[in-house]
């Protein structure tokens, strides 16, 4: 299976998407706290590895 490149509009969208997530989290939580903030570094993991190893791959 062929593995889909990310164009800098999917890039700008997952990056957006994840800011827009992040901000309901911390205002629906009422602040930051040691279990919102392990979260929101989790997922920043989750979403930015992939989008760092595109762009590597990319100047390859």
């Amino acid at each position: 299976m062929k593995k889909r490149k990310f164009t800098t509009f999917n890039i700008i969208c997952i990056i957006a998407l994840w800011v827009i997530l992040c901000y309901f989290v911390i205002k629906g939580n009422g602040g930051v706290n040691g279990q919102t903030a392990f979260a929101i570094i989790a997922s920043g993991i989750i979403v930015f590895v992939p989008i760092y190893k595109s762009f590597r791959n990319k100047k390859e």
